[in-house]
């Protein structure tokens, strides 16, 4: 690994340099930060762009910025400028991993592709989190969350399910998700490069790797060659399949197993009709019917409070759960218990509200945490690092090269 700043964790010791923007990029290599890594976020002249996205006290500070972009920090580089491409270049001599979001060819214009990077440093991890796979048609096109979610299908989906007009689910999933997808393929390399010493170039594609997000449960009768029915689910299609509502709010309840369908009946006072509605009989047979059930169930809801329905279901061990809205998941009693959301000083923006890393390890990890960084705040903090002098610094900011 490289000698990096070890702030303790698993990734400690090795550092990160991250070229990536707006909330796919850097939400991978904040839980890269998050395991210990150095992460060095390199940063244009004009900055990230979600430094712009949301509320915020202090220009280039929004909201959107600060949750995914702590346990980092900001080197503000022109890599137009060909001195600035030197100073990346020197950069990644000592890095173990590289990870951008632009298209491979931007990359390739900026002569900082897999081939510029390996030749100054052989071992190094070369991650591309990118739209399309580059053997498609698609490869060269611009790719954003809300474009995705619709060339994979999730509208339709939600079309489907609601009163037929296509709509994009109201947060970045694909982002998050394609994000934790690249932290698995970078860690695997780097697992890798421990037993090999080799370095490799990697592409995470937006697209395709949310395809089986849709179709693991959708291919469905597709599956077959020949096909054994159409495509979909029809327990995720139901219309039905939805929060109930209780005579005072809703309540989210899941009756699955054979088990939990017999209690169900038992408590909605229907116990003896269980064993001869042909429609209950098994999971393929209730999956068969399942729009029609969910809708008789809905019946029963809306006839009691979501207290005691909580309290009726929990009794009878039936899935369930309050449903939790924007104002109240902050208090939610186990995201209390647990302490999920943290009050944190930042140095420059004051008190903000901050979550946690969910996972709990046994073995110590990150012991320092940092807030996340204003533009360029720590470029001759780091250009330091790897032996440049104030002199040199002061020349490539003359220069426009890199900015402090």
């Amino acid at each position: 690994m490289s000698a990096t700043v070890n702030s303790g964790g698993p990734l400690a010791g090795v550092r990160v340099l991250d070229l990536t923007s707006v909330l796919m990029g850097p939400f991978a290599t904040q839980l890269l930060g998050d395991m210990g890594a150095d992460v060095v976020k390199i940063e244009s002249p004009s900055g990230d762009t979600s430094r712009g996205i949301g509320p915020m006290r202090n220009p280039g500070m929004g909201a959107g910025f600060l949750h995914v972009n702590r346990n980092k920090r900001s080197v503000c580089i022109d890599l137009k400028n060909p001195a600035g491409r030197a100073v990346l270049l020197d950069l990644a001599r000592s890095a173990d991993i590289l990870v951008y979001n632009v298209r491979p060819a931007a990359m390739r214009r900026l002569k900082l592709g897999y081939e510029d990077l390996m030749a100054v440093n052989p071992k190094i991890i070369y991650a591309g989190v990118v739209g399309y796979g580059q053997t498609g048609p698609y490869a060269a096109l611009p790719a954003y969350d809300d474009l995705i979610q619709g060339v994979a299908g999730v509208p339709s989906l939600l079309a489907t399910v609601s009163d037929g007009v296509p709509r994009y689910v109201p947060m970045a999933f694909v982002d998050r998700t394609v994000g934790l997808a690249a932290v698995n393929a970078i860690t695997a390399a780097l697992y890798q490069r421990e037993r090999t010493g080799r370095g490799q170039s990697i592409e995470v594609p937006m697209f395709e790797t949310m395809v089986p997000f849709v179709m693991g449960e959708h291919m469905a009768g597709q599956t077959f060659v020949p096909a054994l029915g159409p495509a979909g689910y029809p327990r995720l299609l139901a219309p039905e399949r939805r929060p109930y509502q209780t005579s005072d709010g809703h309540v989210c309840a899941l009756v699955y197993t054979d088990r939990q369908w017999r209690s169900f009946y038992e408590i909605t006072g229907r116990g003896s009709a269980y064993d001869s509605d042909p429609r209950v009989v098994d999971i393929g047979i209730r999956t068969r019917h399942i729009g029609e059930l969910c809708g008789e169930n809905a019946q029963h809801f809306i006839t009691d409070t979501t207290a005691n329905w909580l309290r009726r279901l929990n009794e009878v061990d039936i899935p369930c759960m309050p449903l939790n809205t924007l104002e109240s998941l902050p208090t939610d009693p186990q995201l209390l218990a647990s302490g999920f959301f943290e009050t944190v000083d930042h140095p420059s923006e004051g008190r903000i509200v901050q979550m946690k890393l969910p996972a709990t390890t046994s073995e110590a990890a990150r012991s320092t945490m940092l807030p996340a960084p204003r533009l360029g705040q720590h470029t001759r903090e780091i250009l330091g690092e790897i032996g440049l002098d104030e002199a040199r610094i002061d020349a490539l900011v003359a220069a426009g090269a890199v900015r402090h």
